[in-house]
């Protein structure tokens, strides 16, 4: 692909600009509206001011491109771009993916869809304006067909058939931000992604490995918490085994033998010595799954083997020294067990040595492609290599919420590969809860463009009730602080003046 800045249209092209090239077929010419660009202008503007009252508070927003589905090779995974640096961006149809950073960067694709010379994203001031270079199949936008338009931040973009989704996400000053390809990466596990702050999380969590540290695993349920806590053991380097016990699948009545062992006689039906579950992980590391449904009692012996590294069994008179490393996880909110007396604090002051929070897969969006090619390549999804993902499907897959997360995707994906005629997967072959997840107007949020105004007005009111708490501002409305924060960075609005001096 050729390396010059592209041209966006102006009302009147200067010597040597360009006008939009010819319309895609189904693509409708869009004619220059002045008014659209003023409203872009002012858009801007109060992304400037937004920028500014993020800078106050030590973080800053970084623009991304990532390339979440090629849905011709559905197991490529996904590429992140760090717009920073970037004036122009040149995205079309090439032998391999390949990504060429510079002051006017050419990113290709071997998307067959897909033009060679198809779309260009560039900086208009302190905003990025994406303009179809007359595409054979058109760009699209949020699912609509467009011919330019000022990209906003959670923006689904698709060409030909592999989606993007364009990003704003705050970052701390010190940060450098750089580029990502999942080719690039060695193994895809849990521990990859795309997302540069999960990946800052990650890394921490790479260190942590190779200590003997207790580590706890909060997430919500299908998040892969067993997957990471594996990770972590073949960090770690232990030469025992990993051992995985479901605290909430023991009888209340057989939790302490199961985990400790008993000796020959200490109960009814114990005919023999047993080791038990702890024992079993010796030199090794121990994953205590859902240990929020420990009972009270067995969390008491628990405490002593972690105080002392040794396990008393059942019915014995000695006890037997151990070295084990522990992981615990749960889904189950510890905070709120301890202050309702259901659980330990000192106990949870010897698991939680480090805490990881793994995040929701609605919250990693970005890696819906990564998580596909690491189902592929872990043998849980069998994908055959030539199916294609259709770009109807693919914005429903990214669209989702995924309530529960990497093992709904994973049951997804399984029954559309069933489903499948002639190598695509289309919508028709989702479920129903993925596939209505098209008539949602926005993957960050549920306002279209013509209620901005009403949500300022309210969003101002709430702000000076709550004195520009944002966490205030989430409860009373409703929302997450993550969606707080990304309105008030969208309408200019500086949190700090709000505030009592």
């Amino acid at each position: 692909m050729a390396n010059p800045a592209c041209r966006l249209a102006t009302a009147e092209p200067a010597d040597g600009g360009c006008r939009p090239g010819k319309v895609g077929q189904g693509q409708r010419r869009e004619p220059f509206d002045a008014a659209r660009f003023y409203n872009a202008a002012v858009s801007i503007k109060s992304t400037e001011r937004s920028e500014r009252g993020v800078r106050s508070t030590g973080v800053r927003i970084q623009p991304y491109l990532f390339l979440v589905l090629e849905g011709g090779r559905v197991q490529a995974g996904g590429m992140r771009i760090a717009l920073s640096g970037i004036r122009s961006l040149r995205i079309g149809r090439g032998a391999a993916r390949e990504f060429l950073r510079g002051e006017h960067s050419t990113l290709s694709v071997p998307d067959a869809r897909m033009s060679t010379s198809h779309v260009c994203i560039a900086r208009q001031d302190r905003g990025y304006l994406v303009q179809d270079e007359g595409s054979t199949n058109g760009t699209l936008v949020n699912g609509e067909a467009v011919t330019i338009r000022l990209l906003r931040d959670g923006d689904a973009l698709e060409f030909g058939q592999t989606l993007f989704l364009y990003r704003e996400i705050e970052e701390e000053h010190h940060i450098v931000a750089c580029d990502k390809n999942a080719t690039d990466v060695a193994a895809l596990s849990g521990l990859t992604t795309l997302d540069p702050n999960l990946e800052r999380q990650h890394e921490r969590v790479v260190r942590m490995a190779t200590s003997t540290l207790s580590m706890l695993l909060l997430g919500e349920t299908g998040t892969g918490k067993e997957v990471v806590s594996r990770e972590i053991h073949a960090l770690s380097k232990r030469p025992g085994p990993f051992v995985a016990v479901n605290c909430g699948a023991l009888p209340a009545n057989l939790v302490e033998s199961a985990l400790f062992g008993h000796v020959r006689g200490a109960f009814s039906g114990a005919v023999r010595d047993e080791p038990g579950l702890v024992r079993a992980a010796d030199s090794g590391t121990l994953l205590l799954d859902e240990v929020g449904d420990l009972p009270p009692s067995s969390q008491a012996a628990l405490l002593r083997v972690l105080q002392e590294q040794e396990v008393l069994p059942v019915g014995g008179t000695r006890p037997v020294p151990i070295d084990v490393r522990v992981l615990a996880a749960t889904h189950m909110p510890l905070d709120e067990l301890i202050e309702r007396g259901t659980f330990r604090r000192d106990l949870y002051a010897r698991l939680a040595g480090y805490t990881f929070h793994l995040a929701p897969l609605r919250d990693r969006r970005v890696d819906l492609g990564l998580l596909i090619a690491a189902l592929v390549a872990s043998g849980k999804v069998a994908m055959p290599q030539a199916l294609r993902v259709h770009r109807e499907a693919a914005r429903a897959l990214v669209r989702h919420d995924w309530p529960l997360n990497i093992r709904e995707l994973e049951q997804c994906l399984r029954a559309a590969i069933l489903l499948v005629e002639d190598n695509v997967i289309t919508i028709e072959h989702l479920p129903e809860t993925v596939a209505s997840a098209l008539a949602s107007e926005s993957l960050l949020e549920d306002e279209s463009p013509h209620k901005d105004v009403e949500l300022r007005r309210e969003l101002l009111v709430r702000m000076v009730d709550a004195k520009g708490n944002l966490s205030e501002v989430a409860r009373t409305m409703g929302k997450a602080r993550r969606q707080i924060q990304r309105w008030t960075h969208r309408f200019g609005i500086d949190p700090e003046s709000f505030r009592e001096h």
